[in-house]
């Protein structure tokens, strides 16, 4: 990319993102792998429980993007998700969040890339590790490369160009899956899946599913529509929209696909019971599914729709990704050439940033499943801030004229947050020792950046607004080394364990109000936003 091509943070993003767009941008964010995957994964845990699962994973999701519908439209900027923390807990926690974003982001385009790839090993035997839980081949690592490279080539075009190329995917997006579930639930012989090996599962299935079975995952793409909210033209009508009737459309084609996969399934694929649910070609279930039932042309359309609908999310990811590393960028909690821009106003510099970081996280997580419990771990910490900030705002500035205002706030902020943790919790703490050894490394190279390279004194970070986090991160951390799930010791069994994360969660929740910026400096924070809008 030449100078010529580039300008710097001073040009303007365009205003192009109308509401189809944002709706459709949040829906291909959603309807990604996780619908080609989910159903089957999920059954495996909680047997026809899993329905609810998918219920339960929706009402969670949607008390979050409640939270995060009213502090869009306060935010209407690209990234906005980085700019939200400034005004409840200042510059520090805003340089944090943008950066656990960016972790958040950076993977998803890579698992879709995974996703790929698994369903075309079926009919292509050169991509994942015989006898292997869905591991990559060497050939397979270079072909997810690949893969990321053309989506990061397609970002460099304007956001007009993007949107009205995503809107065409959503439609094909919402088709197929609708499609699968009359096909399969036509083709099913009714022989009583419902009451099969009702020993082979347990209620607590249906919450330990929503990290593992990549539920949650699943219907986290609902922040795509926040993230553009900067190129929106009517940000204060069109973001609330997006966002809530994502989650609605996503929630109602997950529900179906789960009920049709299991009434599809024949009695012997159920041999060894649920835990051990198996048919030929199960590591492209649906597609598999669809061919062990004699439906080959559905099984055709499905392996082409695991090209377009991974593709469709990875391609919005790294349009948010991208936009985040802007904002980042923008608030000088990174280097300043993340803002530069190509002639069609893109962020060229932070695709190319996704594209490169992506890559790398296939090296630790080469399949689907592996990669899927951490990013729902680091998304859902990522949320999890929300709620508390929208808390804060609502306390500092209670007169501030809203464009959208989330009525039972003071109810649901407090359980978004709950969930949030308990999502965390339920994802077991082998990948929690994961994410926060990550962030604490993290966190450490950060402040040393700050202060002995930056040369900017301790008192400027902002410490005394962000101590909060330590308890919250350390103290979630023993829970889950206390828990059941996931590698945990088994000190605290289920329900326990989800009671004291539950408590754990209203004491941060005090801890975070009391360490917030005074109401002055919020207001002096918002304005200063706003100026720069």
């Amino acid at each position: 990319m030449s100078g010529s091509d580039t300008m710097h943070a001073s040009g303007t993003l365009r205003r192009d993102a109308r509401i189809i767009g944002l709706l459709f941008a949040s829906t291909t964010s959603m309807i990604g792998s996780g619908w080609l995957f989910g159903a089957y994964h999920a059954s495996r845990i909680a047997g026809p429980l899993s329905v609810w699962s998918w219920v339960v994973g929706a009402v969670i999701i949607m008390l979050i993007a409640l939270c995060f519908a009213e502090l869009a439209a306060l935010f209407p900027r690209s990234g906005a998700l980085v700019h939200m923390s400034h005004a409840s807990h200042g510059e520090g926690l805003g340089r944090i969040w943008g950066w656990m974003l960016f972790l958040s982001y950076v993977p998803v385009p890579a698992v879709e890339a995974e996703a790929i790839v698994t369903y075309a090993n079926n009919y292509l035997p050169y991509f994942i590790q015989p006898h292997s839980s869905g591991l990559l081949t060497l050939t397979g690592f270079i072909v997810c490369a690949i893969l990321l490279g053309i989506l990061a080539l397609l970002n460099l075009f304007a956001v007009k160009t993007l949107l009205a190329v995503n809107s065409t995917v959503t439609w094909w997006k919402i088709a197929v899956p609708l499609l699968t579930v009359v096909v399969l639930i036509a083709a099913s012989t009714h022989w009583g899946v419902w009451q099969a090996d009702p020993s082979g599962y347990q209620v607590d299935g249906i919450f330990t599913a929503l990290p593992t079975a990549g539920i949650v995952f699943s219907y986290l793409g609902f922040r795509a529509a926040i993230d553009l909210g900067g190129e929106s033209a009517n940000p204060g009508r069109n973001i609330p929209l997006a966002v809530i009737g994502s989650v609605l459309l996503s929630a109602i084609v997950y529900i179906l696909l789960q009920v049709a996969f299991l009434m599809a399934l024949r009695p012997e694929d159920l041999a060894g019971g649920w835990g051990h649910l198996s048919f030929t070609g199960a590591a492209g279930p649906f597609a598999g599914l669809a061919a062990t039932l004699g439906i080959g042309w559905m099984a055709t359309l499905l392996y082409i729709d695991a090209y377009i609908s991974p593709g469709g999310c990875g391609l919005i990811y790294v349009t948010g990704g991208a936009r985040i590393l802007f904002a980042v960028g923008e608030t000088k909690a990174g280097p300043h050439w993340l803002t530069r821009l190509n002639t069609a106003q893109v962020p060229w510099a932070a695709v190319a940033v996704m594209w490169v970081v992506g890559v790398l996280f296939l090296l630790p997580f080469p399949a689907w499943q592996l990669m899927v419990g951490y990013i729902t771990s680091i998304t859902v910490l990522t949320y999890g801030l929300g709620p508390l900030v929208l808390m804060v705002l609502r306390r500092n500035q209670p007169d501030l004229k809203r464009p959208f205002t989330l009525k039972g706030a003071g109810i649901i902020a407090p359980l978004a947050f709950i969930c949030s943790n308990w999502i965390i919790y339920w994802t077991g703490f082998e990948t929690d020792s994961f994410l926060f050894g990550l962030l604490l490394i993290g966190f450490l190279a950060y402040a040393g950046y700050f202060h002995f390279i930056a040369g900017r004194p301790a008192s400027e970070f902002g410490w005394h607004y962000i101590s909060w986090l330590v308890p919250w991160f350390g103290g979630m951390w023993v829970l889950s080394a206390l828990g059941n799930v996931g590698g945990g010791y088994g000190v605290l069994s289920f329900w326990p364990g989800v009671g004291l994360v539950a408590i754990w969660s209203l004491i941060i929740i005090w801890l975070s109000l009391r360490a917030a910026l005074p109401a002055e400096e919020t207001a002096r924070m918002m304005i200063q936003m706003e100026k720069t809008m």
